[in-house]
């Protein structure tokens, strides 16, 4: 037999990796007494199955057209962005100046908005500044790009430590770097890992700190997680409302997806700047021509019908309560008498756990397999920070797992913890 003549890959195609939460949820998913607390999946008994229904009935049924069953528009439904604009533009504090329909992007989940908004600045090689830590898949696709991340440098609190971020930029001042430097990233609610907000006197100093700058600095804020509150919503607006950022290029993501239904795989990008939202318009079209019209009228459908914000109050209370149990299962069981930490979290769906500063709790360590032997998976910590470093993090999720199976995986957690104490 002959054999096949090898292929020959770009600069990216040799840089591909398998995505670390892709085999995490492939293990999950093939070892059927694994109890996963690491992908951050959605509760199914929450999953709006008879709204949707509904939604679609209307659709089929009410509708004279069937124009959402045809290629959309490549930015998006012109009412759904509209829809988008009024129902975010109405958070406490925010402003409507941005809001608008023309400057919405729909993507395939925040994810690709994210994506193609790294891609549209970056060549390989050029830098985008993260917070420390941040959100591990964001960190992977930056490196699938050939894009160093650079973290921000912060206070254990999450706030940022100005002083050394000015030195931090000196630095690449004085070996000419700074040209690389092409956006800063990060997640401003509830954010993945650490659950923390970042406050209203942290994105006024932010951006100062950016206006004081002398090169452009665009700013990617991921609000992926804002819909996740658990009695009211986050009072500091996003930073398309801040005047502190009103000359900045804004990128702002938001989603459906995780809020409502991950299936349908919807999100958003608002962004102020013409040539950057027009950029990745142009790229998004190569990869889809626009993302799916049909789940965007049901969500569209959703906003008009006014419900969306109901069913966010249903699913808040649903995860508060899902929090409470996996907090208190952690503490009945003495994790935090063996010298690990965490900040019970007022939204989203993670806990952030720290261990003892000797133990690594990273992917191949005695601690990891330890806990897949003992049937619990977690995401190690290091993995959300740009440099790999401290190893004595854990991320876990109480989003996915039933109340017994999520009271057992925190048995098992804490189970192999005690053994390393």
């Amino acid at each position: 037999m002959n054999k096949i003549k090898q292929v020959r890959f770009s600069t990216m195609g040799n840089r591909a990796e398998d995505s670390t939460i892709v085999s995490m949820m492939s293990e999950a998913l093939t070892k059927p007494d694994l109890l996963s607390l690491a992908a951050g999946f959605t509760d199914n008994e929450i999953l709006p199955k008879e709204k949707i229904t509904s939604i679609v009935d209307k659709l089929f049924l009410e509708s004279t057209s069937s124009e959402y069953l045809q290629y959309g528009i490549n930015q998006g439904r012109s009412k759904f962005r509209k829809l988008i604009a009024d129902f975010f533009s109405n958070y406490p504090n925010e402003s409507a100046d941005y809001w608008s329909a023309e400057n919405i992007i729909v993507t395939n989940g925040s994810q690709q908005a994210l994506y193609l908004a790294a891609q549209i600045l970056c060549d390989p090689g050029d830098i985008i500044l993260v917070q420390q830590p941040s959100y591990f898949v964001m960190l992977e696709a930056l490196k699938g790009l050939g894009v160093q991340a650079v973290s921000i440098p912060t206070f254990e609190n999450g706030n940022i430590n100005f002083d050394e971020f000015s030195k931090l930029i000196t630095g690449y001042q004085l070996v000419n770097k700074i040209g690389r430097i092409k956006a800063l990233y990060m997640v401003t609610y509830y954010a993945n890992p650490t659950s923390q907000c970042l406050s209203l006197d942290e994105k006024k100093k932010l951006g100062n700190f950016i206006n004081s700058l002398n090169f452009s600095l665009p700013v990617i804020e991921d609000a992926a997680y804002r819909e996740f509150y658990f009695s009211e919503p986050y009072s500091a607006p996003s930073t398309l409302s801040l005047a502190e950022f009103k000359d900045l290029p804004v990128l702002y993501t938001g989603t459906f997806t995780k809020p409502f239904a991950t299936g349908l795989k919807v999100g958003f990008a608002c962004v102020t700047d013409n040539e950057w939202r027009n950029n990745i318009l142009r790229v998004k079209a190569h990869h889809d021509f626009g993302t799916a019209n049909f789940n965007q009228a049901i969500i569209e459908q959703l906003l008009l019908e006014n419900t969306y914000s109901d069913h966010l109050h249903s699913i808040q209370i649903h995860y508060f309560k899902k929090m409470r149990l996996l907090d208190e299962t952690l503490r009945s069981e003495g994790l935090n008498e063996i010298n690990w930490n965490w900040e019970i979290p007022t939204g989203g769906l993670l806990i952030w756990l720290k261990g003892p500063d000797a133990l690594d709790t990273s992917i191949g360590s005695e601690f990891y397999k330890s806990c897949i032997e003992n049937n619990v998976i977690y995401v190690p910590g290091n993995l959300c920070f740009a440099h790999g470093t401290p190893l004595n993090y854990v991320r876990l999720s109480y989003g996915a797992p039933n109340n017994d199976n999520l009271v057992e995986a925190a048995k098992r957690f804490v189970s192999v913890a005690k053994t390393f104490s």
